[in-house]
């Protein structure tokens, strides 16, 4: 394992946020989330929020994860360099998108994945990709969560 990430949101709060005017909540959504949530929503007869909340805990456990790893490759040397700052961290490019059976997955856009992997020491191709992400996510009540593993 190279890093491992958990979040948890207190769904009525990010509610709030995701509502309150002028918000650029959605906005660190991608249109395929927001549409995928909404779908899910219906089905579920329930509110976008708290599938939201869980991307949400989804993207922030990525981040998480990757920081753990970063900080492990850093090693003794004490030296850890990050790609990006929290103020220009690439939310909507940072996907948590469901599969066909409804398995979420994270999806990096090839600029994250490259700096991810470049971030770690890491090479990949097509056939063999140097890093597997796991994520599970879940929610009861007025909370979500999220893990998210990065393995070898």
């Amino acid at each position: 394992m190279l890093g491992l990430g958990h979040d948890v949101v207190d769904v009525p709060s990010f509610a709030e946020q995701l509502n309150e005017p002028g918000s650029r909540m959605r906005g660190l959504f991608s249109m395929r989330e927001i549409w995928q949530t909404a779908q899910r929503a219906q089905i579920k007869h329930d509110e976008e929020a708290v599938h939201l909340a869980a991307r949400w805990a989804g993207k922030e456990a990525f981040l998480k994860a990757w920081c753990a790893a970063i900080s492990r490759h850093a090693g003794n040397n004490g030296t850890v360099e990050y790609p990006y700052t929290l103020d220009d961290f690439p939310w909507v490019r940072i996907e948590i998108l469901d599969d066909s059976h409804g398995v979420p997955h994270v999806v990096l856009s090839p600029e994250v994945q490259r700096r991810m992997l470049q971030s770690l020491g890491l090479h990949s191709d097509e056939r063999h990709p140097a890093c597997d992400i796991c994520i599970s996510l879940s929610h009861d009540g007025s909370i979500a969560s999220a893990v998210v593993t990065l393995e070898f």
